[in-house]
């Protein structure tokens, strides 16, 4: 099957947390799995905030090897639905001011873990991906495809949610492939249906689709 990244990329936004398969320390050779909630950076890298005393931060600070397991939700039969595996190294970053505003509006939650000054960010360097659409329609992404990605700076991505109003709800997060709003009450993802639009047009067609909802 011929997967695109953009299929991809918007199954990454639509869902808030997945399941992070570790390199067990207390078990060699295990992997160790646990549900986490992610945010994507502007280059769609999921980064997790995880406690210190976490099992699957102490195995990531012996082995970054990891993979990250995200699914479609509402699917009566869970081979229908869309599901991603990714493969890649998860070490430690220091994330910016701007990176951790972001990061908080997709997560608020989060803000009550941060003052306890026991949390770190980490982030996934994607190296491979196993994509499933349904029954029968897989394919692999590679580490080249990630890399290739258009991205929006989170720099251009605050100065563009000053220019954006939404009349109703709020915006989450920008990129180049779509958008993502709180709308009644409910995270909503936009995609741009002709694949990624360049940043200098990313204003005008969020408006287009803010004043059909």
């Amino acid at each position: 099957m011929n997967i695109t990244i953009d299929s991809v990329i918007h199954l990454l936004h639509i869902t808030s947390s997945g399941a992070l398969a570790t390199q067990s320390t207390q078990m060699p050779g295990y992997p160790f799995a646990s549900i986490v909630p992610f945010v994507l950076d502007e280059r769609h890298r999921p980064v997790f905030l995880t406690s210190k005393l976490a099992e699957h931060t102490k195995n990531l600070l012996v082995d970054c090897r990891a993979s990250f397991l995200v699914s479609s939700s509402g699917e009566q039969n869970i081979l229908a639905g869309e599901r991603l595996s990714l493969i890649g190294d998860v070490k430690p970053v220091d994330p910016s001011s701007e990176f951790i505003a972001r990061y908080l509006r997709y997560q608020p939650d989060a803000e009550q873990y941060l003052a306890l000054g026991d949390f770190a960010f980490f982030q996934l360097t994607q190296r491979r991906g196993r994509y499933v659409a349904g029954f029968g329609q897989m394919g692999w992404i590679e580490e080249l495809d990630w890399a290739d990605c258009a991205s929006l700076p989170l720099l251009e991505e605050v100065q563009l949610m000053h220019e954006i109003e939404p009349p109703s709800g709020r915006i989450l997060g920008l990129d180049c492939y779509g958008f993502d709003i709180e709308h009644n009450g409910k995270r909503e993802r936009q995609r741009f249906p002709n694949g990624p639009v360049t940043t200098d047009k990313i204003a005008e067609v969020v408006k287009r689709f803010l004043a059909a909802i």
